[in-house]
């Protein structure tokens, strides 16, 4: 079942990002790893910044987490993130058709452009990447993360996006 989370789901959803996050160790830079991935208080920062968690739960467990945030003009699907031992299994996928079906607004995602997996993921829902250029400027207006993160960062975007700027751009 798919859920919205709570706040005594904190501990949880720290747990599930930092398990499923290691997957990122060795591929990632080296400079923008780190342990834990994810702090306590860097989630809450996120979750105090307007991030909505949604997790998927089975016999009163939560198995991942996906979180949404509404920024301007999008919606951006943040962290995330299925227990390791419960990947492959279409948790990601149910997690990201729910919570598509919260916006009307273009949605963009961003992740390590060497996260090949998480990108193939994404793809396979319809996603495609931006191009580079724009992929800056993205990074730039919707998220607040750090200069070495947008080197190494790809955003992908769904078809609504797409359409909104070819309906925009001046020929």
């Amino acid at each position: 079942m798919i859920r919205l989370c709570k706040k005594g789901d904190f501990d949880m959803i720290y747990e599930i990002i930092n398990d499923a996050a290691r997957a990122y160790k060795g591929v990632i830079p080296a400079d923008r790893w780190k342990e834990p991935y994810m702090s306590k208080d860097e989630l809450q920062k996120e979750i105090n910044s307007g991030i909505t968690f949604w997790g998927y739960e089975e016999e009163g467990e939560l198995l991942g987490v996906m979180g949404i945030q509404h920024v301007k003009d999008v919606t951006l699907i943040r962290h995330s993130y299925v227990r390791t031992v419960k990947q492959r299994k279409g948790i990601g996928g149910r997690l990201l058709s729910h919570l598509r079906r919260q916006t009307d607004r273009p949605i963009l995602i961003g992740t390590w452009a060497d996260a090949t997996w998480a990108i193939h993921f994404y793809e396979k829902h319809g996603f495609k990447l931006v191009p580079h250029k724009e992929k800056n400027r993205l990074l730039k207006r919707y998220w607040r993360i750090p200069e070495r993160q947008i080197e190494t960062s790809v955003v992908l975007a769904d078809q609504k996006w797409f359409a909104f700027q070819k309906g925009t751009r001046q020929d």
